[in-house]
């Protein structure tokens, strides 16, 4: 089904979903299932799963010199999908991106996507490698997140990469896309901000899950702003925990998101580890309580691998 559809289908009560990274290559499948089979329970219609680009490592040669070596660490995100759809009779979600793939990669794993009858994409830009200053799309690849929207919406017209295909297939995707209530880091404004995601949803987008952030303030000022220009897709907002005391550092400055000073406080305060995850997760299950009765279409946790945590706050959500 649709991600759409079970929105409809919920007649506004707030859905639940989770999204899983891929485990490093070389890892098992086991480890998904062990962080998905404790969340389960709470009948989530839909699950995500990552995609990520290459990254170059340098090796060392015998002649001393290094070798750039690109690598990608977590594979498998096509084949996880269908043993999640496979073992729990859930939707699963693909990301899609820009970096690391070109037309045609994009081309054929859609395909594989449509044979599979997974019938859900987010497409997503991704982010720059790691020792890149910016970000560089593949040679014959998308470098905007619109423009791979727009491969899709062409398949689900029945149009191919080679014109010679008549007749071809359509594929019947429905498009996800990212939002940002505190901005794209890279957008010079809101404004245009909300203006590329508008094109993307013109384009053939049919809801948007946004960013982490931590603040609820942001997420509704950032759906009344786009109900203002004309954008109705549904907006899912994205929530993470934090439960470590160096994420007070790493979270604003890898995903540029601000934390609210009371959050800050209190985790800072907390005497112990445990003490800081506990803050974390009350602050998580406030926001998620406050998003719930606004009416959200859907809460959407990114679990990093962490079910116990997740768990934890949903049970005390819903």
């Amino acid at each position: 089904m649709k991600i759409t559809e079970y929105f409809e289908k919920a007649n506004g009560q707030t859905l639940i979903s989770f999204e899983v990274l891929p485990p490093l290559k070389g890892g098992r499948m086991k480890a998904i299932f062990d962080s998905l089979d404790p969340l389960m329970e709470f009948k989530p219609p839909f699950i995500d799963v990552t995609y990520h680009r290459e990254e170059f490592i340098y090796r060392r040669r015998s002649s001393g010199y290094y070798e750039k070596t690109s690598i990608r660490k977590r594979p498998g995100t096509v084949g996880i999908c269908a043993a999640i759809m496979h073992r729990y009779g859930v939707d699963a979600v693909p990301h899609l991106i820009c970096g690391g793939f070109t037309k045609e990669d994009t081309e054929n794993v859609l395909i594989d996507l449509n044979f599979l009858n997974i019938k859900n994409v987010l497409a997503i830009r991704g982010d720059a490698r790691k020792f890149d200053g910016k970000f560089i799309p593949e040679d014959g690849g998308h470098t905007y997140a619109i423009d791979l929207v727009r491969q899709i919406e062409d398949m689900n017209q029945g149009r191919y990469l080679d014109e010679n295909i008549e007749n071809g297939d359509r594929t019947d995707f429905c498009i996800g896309v990212g939002g940002y209530p505190e901005k794209h880091f890279e957008s010079p404004n809101s404004e245009l901000d909300l203006c590329h995601t508008k094109a993307k949803v013109e384009a053939g987008a049919s809801y948007i899950v946004t960013q982490m952030f931590f603040n609820n303030q942001a997420y509704f000022d950032y759906v009344k702003k786009c109900r203002e220009i004309g954008i109705d897709v549904p907006i899912v907002p994205g929530l993470k925990p934090i439960t470590k005391l160096y994420q007070l550092n790493s979270i604003p400055r890898i995903f540029h998101v601000d934390l609210p000073s009371d959050l800050v406080k209190a985790i800072e305060a907390a005497g112990s580890a445990e003490g800081r995850r506990q803050a974390g997760i009350e602050w998580c299950i406030a926001q998620s309580k406050e998003l719930k009765e606004a009416g959200a279409p859907c809460l959407h946790y990114y679990t990093m691998g962490d079910s116990a945590t997740i768990r934890q706050i949903v049970e005390a959500v819903y």
